[in-house]
């Protein structure tokens, strides 16, 4: 246990360069690199809270642009932009997903304080990052390589936890929990998407239904 304290508490020295490097790379006290990868998580989040208010104002733009063309009454171009604006809302969705999902994940790191604790939580983030790094490569290409960093950051703590303790990871109850907070998170942001977004009208929905089918 006194190798896990000292590991686990002893200050990062040296300038701010050194303290990056002791940060990112899989030796040297846990908790620092814990609060690292939580920085970094959250940096991630508010790059997805930006991304999906910009979709929220391209969501509203589309969306006159649909009331206008009913206006006209041209169902054809109301139709196309009714599926402009279903790709843009399962975008948002899947970005307002990844930010709950993230924040939860933040949540709980920030309420590790043991050893055991560590390879609890640690384990189902990883499943949750590696599913939301999947999700998000479509909408925002350049979150994947800072996604990638926050997961090796997250694996090389969980390796040098595991060397040091006597847990061993469940990997089953590990997924079953990521899969949890990714339902949850999940079932929210749809909530949220119904709450934020006007429905489409129905004569649009009708229409874009016959030309699918068409």
């Amino acid at each position: 246990m006194s190798e896990f304290v000292s590991k686990w508490n002893k200050p990062s020295g040296g300038g701010f360069g050194e303290r990056v490097r002791e940060a990112v790379r899989p030796v040297g006290p846990l908790k620092p690199r814990l609060e690292a990868a939580v920085r970094q998580i959250q940096i991630q989040i508010s790059k997805l809270d930006a991304t999906s208010l910009k979709l929220k104002e391209r969501d509203t733009a589309i969306f006159n642009k649909v009331v206008a063309s009913i206006q006209k009454h041209d169902m054809q171009h109301a139709a196309v932009f009714a599926n402009e604006l279903a790709e843009i809302r399962k975008m948002n969705k899947m970005v307002t997903s990844a930010k709950l999902a993230l924040e939860q994940i933040v949540l709980r790191l920030n309420t590790v304080q043991e050893l055991g604790d560590i390879v609890v939580t640690l384990a189902p983030a990883m499943g949750v990052i590696r599913n939301i790094k999947s999700g998000l490569v479509s909408v925002l290409p350049e979150a994947e390589n800072e996604i990638s960093d926050i997961s090796n950051l997250l694996g090389s703590i969980l390796v040098d936890a595991g060397q040091l303790g006597s847990s061993t990871i469940n990997f089953e109850a590990a997924n079953e929990d990521a899969e949890k907070i990714l339902a949850e998170a999940s079932a929210v942001a749809e909530q949220k998407m119904r709450e934020r977004f006007p429905d489409l009208p129905s004569s649009v929905k009708a229409a874009d239904t016959v030309e699918g089918i068409s």
